[in-house]
């Protein structure tokens, strides 16, 4: 059936005019040559609801206009890696609790430096974890 299921998408694909190579399927072999984007190991700590999460970002306006600031302040700078970039930033009072692992101490210093930077963050919660990379 799953071969079956591929030969539609295929023949959909060149009957719609695209190219067939670009809706092909490649099999897995076990072998990749980046990590998986998948962060359910690092987000286990959130299970416990002990520390802020997402669904604690508070809904005043000042705090989501904070967390949004301090959100494109880290992803302007283009030198952090994409964990870095996706970084867990709560806002409540001017407190911002920055969660997620980033690459590497300098990475985890830089992050918090450029919340520390943003106009109405009195106060960082600094929770940032170093992945270990290889």
């Amino acid at each position: 059936m799953a071969s079956n299921n591929k030969a539609t998408w295929l023949l959909l694909a060149v009957l719609a005019g695209g190219s067939p190579l670009v809706y092909a399927q490649t099999s897995n072999t076990g072998k990749t040559a980046t990590p998986d984007a998948d962060n359910t190991r690092m987000n286990k700590a959130d299970q416990k609801n002990t520390q802020p999460t997402a669904q604690n970002q508070s809904n005043e306006k000042a705090d989501r206009e904070l967390a949004a600031a301090v959100r494109k302040a880290i992803v302007r700078d283009k030198s952090l890696s994409t964990n870095a970039h996706n970084v867990k930033v709560v806002a409540k009072d001017g407190t911002v609790t920055l969660r997620g692992p980033v690459r590497s101490d300098d990475e985890k210093t830089k992050v918090s430096q450029l919340t520390r930077q943003v106009e109405g963050v009195s106060n960082v919660d600094d929770q940032l974890l170093v992945k270990n990379t290889r």
